[in-house]
């Protein structure tokens, strides 16, 4: 009898140490990469299975270009594995930054929902319509925009990015989703006045204010996101939905827009494409609506999270 109750314990401890380990083992494996601080002070963070924000400043690196460029998600698991337990939580309190580093270049793409170029009321394009926005744009996914000096026609567009996990020269349409470390947000600011009715038309001088590059809150990996090509996309203004669609309405998809991109420049790890916004944009509506100081803005994306800014003048 006493044999038997010490192989039923020895049975019962191995059990809770199979299932301590299996679901130890999933917290490691569905991080999310997130960042916080102070502006210019920010620092790394994962979120694990069941939602807690762990500081992660330890591990030594940021989520930069090489972060991505040695396999740095990776190596973070592994990190975790041995450390997660001194690991502090981030409190609820602490701002979200970008959840990436500044990259080398933010790529974005311009009228690549169907709809949003039937209100446009221009023709489809044959090839991706690529312009570039500053880095200096990027802020965090809560932090307060900037309508610029200046300024009459700010607008809004929510954007699903994609972060580039590795160096892409001419990458084929077959290859190119190998080359995403993962996905987040970005609400593409944009000038319409200084986009599109300066003498000289250059849809960079709308696209690339400070705080015009809200990204965030988090990285999420490929295989959480599922299909990139199936979520849904929102934005409200002043708790009023103005964009609602889907990413299904994208003309050209995630393989080939990285595709195209890297036929023209060479895509560094941590590089962002915007994808390109849904109908709704203030600038389509009849009459144009344009943002004004106060006004909040809310967006998000299916598995991506959402962000939240208010507009404000600029001092």
């Amino acid at each position: 009898m006493k044999s038997f109750i010490v192989r039923g314990s020895i049975r019962l401890t191995l059990v809770f140490l199979v299932l301590s380990y299996q679901s130890y083992s999933q917290s490691v494996s569905s991080v999310k990469l997130f960042r916080f601080g102070d502006v210019s002070n920010e620092k790394p963070g994962v979120v694990i299975a069941g939602g807690k924000h762990l500081d992660v400043s330890s591990f030594g690196e940021d989520y930069d270009e090489k972060f991505f460029a040695s396999d740095g998600i990776t190596r973070l698991k592994k990190w975790l594995e041995k450390n997660q337990s001194r690991c502090p939580e981030v409190s609820s309190s602490t701002r979200i930054a970008s959840c990436i580093s500044r990259p080398s270049k933010i790529v974005a793409i311009g009228l690549n929902y169907l709809l949003h170029v039937q209100e446009s009321n221009i023709p489809v394009p044959k090839e991706p319509v690529i312009f570039m926005k500053a880095t200096t744009a990027m802020c965090g996914p809560f932090d307060k925009v900037i309508i610029p000096k200046n300024s009459t026609k700010t607008d809004y567009e929510v954007e699903l990015a994609i972060i580039i996990g590795k160096k892409a020269s001419n990458v084929s349409v077959e290859d190119a989703l190998s080359y995403v470390a993962g996905y987040t947000i970005i609400n593409d600011y944009s000038e319409r006045e200084w986009q599109l009715e300066r003498p000289a038309t250059q849809w960079d001088k709308g696209k690339s204010a400070d705080t015009f590059a809200p990204l965030g809150p988090y990285l999420v990996s490929p295989a959480e996101v599922g299909d990139p090509h199936n979520l849904t996309i929102w934005l409200t203004l002043n708790g009023k939905k103005v964009q609602d669609a889907n990413t299904s309405d994208m003309i050209f998809k995630v393989g080939q827009l990285i595709s195209d991109v890297s036929k023209y420049m060479t895509l560094l790890p941590g590089d962002v494409i915007a994808t390109g916004t849904p109908s709704g944009v203030g600038h389509g509506k009849k009459p144009p609506l344009y943002l004004k100081p106060g006004d909040v803005v809310e967006l998000g994306i299916e598995k991506l999270g959402t962000q939240k800014q208010t507009l404000v003048s600029a001092q």
